[in-house]
């Protein structure tokens, strides 16, 4: 059975008013039927990273990051429609960047797609769609805690539109330069990963770092680690969408990358609490458990339909050992970029590229009946070079490009990126929204207003006051500030 043909003279893939479009796919639905699914599960990364960044967050602040989530999908669904479909996989495009061939989504409908003919375009458009509004939300989380909501949005409409874009038409695009190199890249380490890794830490620089009160015990402290939990796993499901829908079929390939993504998102976690049970001195944390996971799944999405399992178990534990060992890279580089979106997805996603070139081998690109892609395990060393120049390109490109758009942002008047000094003292959440916010507050807001009464009854004893007395008092103080920190 031969697949469908693309027919230039019926770009949409034929009037369904005269033709049956469904016709041409007979046999193959399964193909399309299957990356229907594992989009809408890739969909669930969106939510699970507005619940990750909340549950990160200082509380004050959590709110802003669960509904930057949401319209972060909405502007980036705008865009996609608008034009990004069309600059990242248009078949007119350049070895940089597509043209506006399908402006608006035109002739995006019924024609065999670009990515495989055994699906057609509306499919596969939708299935993209996804992955670029999950990285541009990755990328917003370079500004928690301290920037402006309306301008983050602005800047994902063109951070889309400038990096994602053309990395995406380098990357997975036939005309694109690095698809064309060959660098190996099954679903996402270079566009997704190190191009989100970089802007983050570009955001944050351009952003400058959080006002810290040394009275804050909160500062740089995750307010809850159930929705750490709950956002990695609503992540950790879609990825079986996001790495197993990538070989774009439903074939034996597509199965072993959903194997290897459990397997490296387990691996991770195992790499990730032993570095922490050393650290801590045989303590555990939920939250690097969740980061373990995470790095894991970075680290095997270049690699998940390339490498066998045993060796996506390598790749997992080496990229959260690696990651969790650069705990103080923000220190480093002088930067405030608290939701480690550099050190999970830039570090992480350099670590699974450059992995992927070692230990990719064509038995295994070979199971979808027609890839075959080597690397240095099958003795084509210079797969290694090609995946460097994949890593160096994209992460200079995505850095110097993302610092020069939050530049231009910053002074174009009403899109300035930051909160006042006083708006981030009182977190996003009571600055931008209106009577919502994480939780009940009344009882934080009683307890508080007890403790500075009894500071102030301190303040006030008189030297002559007996000891026990003002000592019941500094005891008073004490529990009070404790029990508010558990609140």
């Amino acid at each position: 059975m031969s697949s469908p043909a693309y027919n230039e003279s019926e770009p949409a893939g034929g009037d369904p008013l005269k033709v049956d479009v469904n016709a041409q796919f007979d046999g193959f639905q399964f193909n399309y039927t299957y990356i229907a699914f594992c989009g809408f599960i890739v969909y669930l990364i969106i939510p699970g990273l507005g619940l990750l960044y909340s549950g990160l967050a200082r509380r004050k602040s959590a709110l802003a990051l669960i509904f930057q989530s949401i319209l972060i999908g909405a502007v980036t669904t705008f865009q996609w429609l608008f034009w990004g479909f069309s600059l990242a996989y248009s078949r007119t495009a350049g070895p940089f960047i597509g043209d506006l061939a399908n402006f608006g989504m035109k002739n995006v409908m019924a024609a065999p797609s670009i990515g495989n003919p055994n699906i057609p375009d509306i499919v596969f458009c939708l299935y993209q769609l996804l992955f670029c509004a999950c990285t541009v939300q990755i990328v917003v989380g370079g500004a928690f805690e301290r920037g402006r909501i309306i301008p983050s949005l602005v800047f994902g409409f063109w951070w889309a539109t400038v990096v994602y874009c053309p990395i995406a038409c380098w990357t997975w695009n036939p005309n694109g330069w690095l698809y064309t190199l060959p660098s190996l890249d099954f679903a996402g380490g270079g566009p997704v990963h190190i191009a989100s890794g970089w802007a983050a830490l570009a955001y944050a620089l351009v952003l400058g770092k959080r006002k810290k009160n040394p009275s804050d015990k909160s500062h740089g402290r995750p307010h809850n680690t159930t929705l750490v939990f709950l956002g990695t796993v609503l992540i950790y499901f879609g990825w079986f969408g996001f790495n197993g829908g990538s070989a774009l079929n439903g074939s034996v390939r597509a199965m072993l990358a959903a194997f290897n993504t459990n397997t490296a998102a387990s691996t991770g976690a195992i790499g990730w609490v032993l570095v922490d049970y050393i650290k801590y001195k045989g303590r555990f944390r939920v939250v690097g458990a969740c980061s373990g996971v995470i790095a894991g799944l970075v680290g095997i999405t270049p690699a998940a339909g390339f490498v066998s399992v045993w060796l996506a178990a390598v790749i997992g534990f080496l990229t959260a050992v690696v990651c969790a060992l650069m705990d103080d890279v923000n220190e480093w580089l002088h930067v405030d970029e608290g939701m480690d979106v550099f050190k999970l997805h830039g570090i992480g996603g350099m670590m699974g590229s450059f992995l992927t070139g070692i230990f990719a081998t064509k038995s295994i690109s070979a199971l979808d009946g027609a890839t075959i892609a080597s690397g240095g395990i099958d003795g084509v060393g210079i797969q290694v070079g090609k995946q460097f120049a994949e890593i160096t390109a994209i992460s200079s490109y995505s850095f110097v490009v993302t610092l020069l758009l939050l530049l231009i942002l910053k002074y174009i008047p009403g899109l300035h990126l930051r909160v006042s000094d006083e708006a981030e003292e009182r977190g996003l959440d009571l600055d931008q929204f209106h009577e919502e916010n994480i939780g009940d507050w009344e009882v934080f807001e009683e307890l508080e207003r007890r403790r500075v009464e009894a500071e102030t009854i301190v303040a006030q004893q008189l030297p002559t006051s007996s000891s026990n007395s003002s000592e019941r008092a500094v005891e008073g103080v004490k529990m009070e500030k404790v029990t508010t920190t558990a609140i």
